[in-house]
């Protein structure tokens, strides 16, 4: 059953089945993707994702990386080819969502695979390992389900970042970038918050933890 007043990050979102497939260049690199109507901007990639797609910093040496909410995967596939040698996870609650990443892994890395491994699940709930740790966390936020969701959320970001973990999403400066800068300034006293690029009306926020 379909849950009612359904959204993108609902686990079975509502509306018609019907597969787009579009392709974009990241970082000088050309990517398709294949999306489904109830998956967060399913017909062409959303302004913010590209923004921390293009102002990201991405590790070389090899790493645990985690694209949370990932919804059809864009900044873990881009994760995937600008670090080659590192793991990427993928963790989404949208059963439709789960579905893309897995095709689009196959349209884009189709020799390299077992690297990338893809999670249902609501955020960190939807690791296995709860014991996992990972050098870094990307992600572009549901800003809809509002900043007192996603500050808890930040919060349980350290527990799972390794020592000098980084953690990477993107926020509106109109829908409280400015505010949620000072709160986590103020959260995490013992490590280093940075503003990476602030460019369209969005921030990209770098935290490091020590």
């Amino acid at each position: 059953m379909k849950e009612e007043n359904s959204h993108y990050f609902s686990r079975e979102p509502g509306g018609k089945i019907k597969v787009h497939l579009f392709s974009v260049s990241l970082r000088k690199h050309l990517y398709a993707f294949k999306t489904l109507p109830g998956v967060f901007s399913y017909k062409k990639l959303d302004l913010g994702t590209k923004v921390l797609i293009e102002h990201a910093d991405i590790p070389q040496e090899p790493s645990i990386l985690l694209d949370l909410g990932c919804g059809y995967g864009p900044i873990g596939m881009v994760l995937a080819r600008e670090s080659p040698e590192s793991t990427i996870y993928f963790v989404d609650i949208n059963k439709r969502a789960i579905w893309c990443v897995k095709e689009n892994i196959k349209l884009n890395f189709p020799d390299d695979r077992k690297r990338l491994i893809v999670l249902e699940g609501n955020y960190f709930d939807g690791l296995k390992d709860k014991s996992i740790k990972f050098d870094g966390i990307y992600m572009n936020p549901p800003q809809r389900k509002g900043r007192k969701e996603f500050l808890s959320l930040c919060e349980r970001v350290p527990h799972y970042l390794r020592h000098e973990g980084i953690f990477q999403f993107i926020m509106r400066k109109k829908m409280g970038a400015p505010y949620i800068h000072k709160y986590l300034r103020e959260f995490y006293k013992e490590g280093e918050v940075e503003i990476l690029c602030k460019r369209s009306g969005y921030w990209v926020f770098k935290c490091i933890f020590r």
